[in-house]
């Protein structure tokens, strides 16, 4: 068919704007009449209960570390000067007084390696060095934690305690667990039937058990079955049993995240030359970690805030610290609120921190850097 001799093609046209914040405001609160009562009973509940929070934790509180001024806000305001006499002893522990500089070293430490892990950007080798960081920060913490050299006096595991504690649980049995866990889901979805069988095993045996039951055995069963006379540190046999027990539900994260991987992805690699390990490590294995890469960052997540549990084989991580500064002092007990209020806040703050980095990697690997 011959064109039209008086044919005139549209002009182009601007794209539409993107909608508004009202707009997007209305779809995501009143989309339906099911959310937009959800939004209104909230937005009532707010209306009643921020003032009178507000009111509790700010225009009524007392901030200085004065008993009578607390007992006397009772009922109506809140006691932070709790937290301000005894925020040594949660955040430290048993740690001798007069060394607190020391875990407090170690804190700035592993917090400066966080920011560089954050900021380092995409260098090449970048990720070699910020590991071997990592590694050379975690080993100069526990030394200055541990001390017994340049005339540092020695401070046993036991006295150990509050935030540096906590961190050094979650560090390290995420550290230990995660190359056990890809070790399992491989063994597990491509090994031998011997070795597959026994992942299997691992695998559902440690998750069909509470994490309480492993840091037990591990505290009090396994130095029954050793010989006589050695009796390994409490610190390392809780690390080992969090670090396994945390190795099996991340090996079933890692093994989702295989299977998500099409099959033509090895076959293509295969025919390429590469040999059955670097076919794992160079094409499937980096292609899982970045499908499931949000569950991975919710086991770490839920590493950190596990590590609350070992209170009960007698290491006192932050909450456990917390329950030691004001279980044994009746002036500052009836102020428990408060406190377990700040260790909220510190929780809530590492795990928001996990999350943003976690956002970040997803962002940088999405635009392929």
């Amino acid at each position: 068919m011959e064109p039209r001799d008086d044919f005139q093609p549209i002009p182009a046209r601007r794209p539409p704007p993107p909608p508004g914040l009202a707009a997007r405001l209305r779809e995501r609160l009143f989309g339906g009449w099911l959310s937009g009562a959800a939004t209104l009973a909230i937005l009532a509940l707010g209306a009643w209960a921020l003032p009178r929070l507000l009111d509790w934790g700010l225009w009524q509180a007392v901030w200085v570390p004065d008993a009578e001024a607390c007992q006397a806000a009772r009922g109506h305001g809140a006691c932070w000067g709790v937290v301000a006499e005894k925020h040594r002893l949660i955040l430290f522990g048993r740690y001798p007084f007069e060394e607190h500089w020391r875990p407090a070293t170690t804190l700035a430490l592993w917090g400066l390696l966080a920011l560089w892990s954050v900021l380092r950007g995409g260098h090449p080798g970048g990720e070699r060095a910020l590991a071997w960081g990592w590694l050379v920060g975690l080993l100069a913490g526990v030394g200055l934690l541990r001390g017994g050299f340049a005339g540092l006096p020695p401070v046993s595991t036991d006295q150990w305690g509050g935030l540096p504690l906590t961190l050094l649980l979650a560090l390290v049995a995420i550290a230990l667990a995660f190359p056990l866990a890809v070790a399992l889901a491989l063994a597990r979805r491509s090994g031998p039937p011997l070795l597959r069988g026994l992942a299997t095993l691992y695998i559902e045996l440690v998750r069909g058990v509470p994490l309480v039951s492993v840091l037990f055995m591990a505290s009090f069963i396994f130095p029954l079955l050793l010989p006589p006379g050695s009796n390994p540190d409490v610190l390392l046999r809780v690390l080992a049993g969090l670090s396994l027990f945390a190795a099996a539900y991340l090996a079933e994260t890692i093994r989702a995240g295989l299977q998500s991987v099409p099959l033509a992805q090895a076959q293509a690699a295969r025919s390429l030359g590469l040999t059955p390990w670097q076919v794992q490590r160079l094409v499937l294995l980096p292609q899982a970690l970045r499908a499931v890469m949000p569950a991975l960052l919710n086991s770490f997540i839920s590493t950190f805030k596990d590590s609350s549990l070992v209170t009960i084989v007698s290491l006192y991580e932050l909450t456990g610290a917390l329950g030691l500064a004001l279980s044994g002092d009746p002036v500052w007990r009836p102020f428990k609120v408060e406190g377990y209020l700040f260790v909220t806040a510190i929780y809530f703050i590492g795990c928001a921190a996990m999350s943003a980095g976690g956002r970040w990697a997803e962002a940088r690997w999405r635009r392929g850097s």
